[in-house]
C-alpha cells in the first residue's frame, strides 16, 4: 500500500501521460486550486461532496442509532427479522440499486406507482433538476448502506453492562435520560468510527452517482463529486479531446488522502474515550 500511495505524490508533481509525461514541480496543484474550468469543477465537486456527506451522517448515521436504540430493546419482539431487514439493501450491486431507484425516480415510469398509493405529486423529476439531484442520490445511498452503522451501534448498545442500566433504574432515570446520559456517551468511540468511515467513503464516493446520474455529475454538475472527477480526469479524460492527465489525476487523489488523512485524526482524537 505504501508503494503506490508514494508513487501517486511523485506522479502529482508530473503533467500528462505515458510519453507525454513532463516535470511540472507542483503547478499541478496551484493549477486544481486556482487554473480556470478545473479550479471551478474541484471547488464544485468538494462543495458537492461535503453536503453528500453531511445528508449521511443527518439521514444514515442518525437513523442508525435510532434503529439500534430500538433494535436493542430487549423486550421488542422480531428483533431479528428488522435487523435483517434494515441490513438487506447492503448486499445489493450499486449499480442495480442504482438502475433501480432511478426508475421510481424517473416520472415516466413511476407516475402509476405513486398515482395509485394516493401521491401522485411525487412523481417529479428528481433527478433531473439541479435542486434535489443530488439529495436524492444521496438519501439513496443513505438507504443502502443504513444497516452497516446500525448493526455497529446494535453491537456497541448491546456491550454496555446492564449492572449501568439497573443503577439508572433505582436512580429514576427516564429513557430519553438513559440515552442521552448513559448510551450515547458509552457508544462515543463507535459514533467516531463510523464517522470516519463515513467520511472517507463519502468523499471516495464514485459508483452511485455513476449508476444514476452518469460519470459527469449530471445535470449541470451538480452531482459532481470529488470520485466522479478524478474518474474523468485521470482516467477517461476530459471531453472534447478525452485524453486522460494522470498527473492531474493523481494530483486530486492525493490533495484527497491528506485532507482524509487530517480530518479522519481530528475526529478519532475528539471521539475516543478519555481516561
Amino acid at each position: 500500500m505504501a508503494y503506490p500511495l508514494f508513487d501517486s505524490i511523485r506522479l502529482s508533481l508530473y503533467h500528462g501521460s505515458g510519453n507525454l509525461r513532463e516535470y511540472v514541480g507542483f503547478a499541478n496543484y496551484v493549477e486544481l486550486f486556482t487554473g480556470g474550468e478545473l479550479a471551478v469543477r474541484y471547488w464544485g465537486a468538494l462543495s458537492n461532496t461535503s453536503v453528500f456527506f453531511l445528508i449521511h451522517m443527518l439521514v444514515q448515521n442518525v437513523a442508525g442509532v435510532i434503529f439500534a436504540t430500538i433494535l436493542t430493546n430487549r423486550k421488542m419482539r422480531g428483533r431479528k427479522l428488522y435487523q435483517t431487514i434494515i441490513f438487506v439493501p447492503t448486499t445489493f450491486a450499486v449499480l442495480v440499486t442504482g438502475y433501480l431507484w432511478r426508475l421510481l425516480l424517473n416520472p415516466i415510469w413511476s407516475q402509476e406507482l405513486w398515482s395509485t398509493i394516493g401521491l401522485p405529486s411525487l412523481a417529479q423529476p428528481w433527478l433531473g433538476m439541479e435542486s434535489t439531484a443530488l439529495l436524492f442520490v444521496a438519501l439513496v445511498s443513505c438507504w443502502q448502506w443504513i444497516g452497516i452503522p446500525t448493526m455497529m451501534f446494535v453491537a456497541a448498545l448491546l456491550g454496555i453492562n446492564d449492572d449501568i442500566y439497573e443503577a439508572a433504574d433505582i436512580e429514576g432515570a427516564n429513557g430519553w435520560q438513559v440515552f442521552w446520559h448513559i448510551k450515547f456517551p458509552l457508544i462515543m468511540p463507535i459514533v467516531g468510527i463510523v464517522t470516519i468511515l463515513t467520511f472517507v467513503n463519502n468523499f471516495n464516493a464514485f459508483d452511485i452517482v455513476y449508476a444514476m446520474q452518469t460519470a459527469n455529475g449530471a445535470p449541470a454538475y451538480s452531482t459532481d463529486l470529488i470520485g466522479t472527477l478524478f474518474y474523468r480526469v485521470g482516467i477517461a479524460g476530459q471531453h472534447p479531446v478525452a485524453i486522460p492527465n494522470s498527473g492531474m489525476g493523481a494530483t486530486i487523489a492525493t490533495v484527497t488522502f491528506v485532507m482524509l488523512a487530517a480530518v479522519s485524526l481530528f475526529i478519532l482524537n475528539k471521539t475516543r474515550t478519555k481516561g
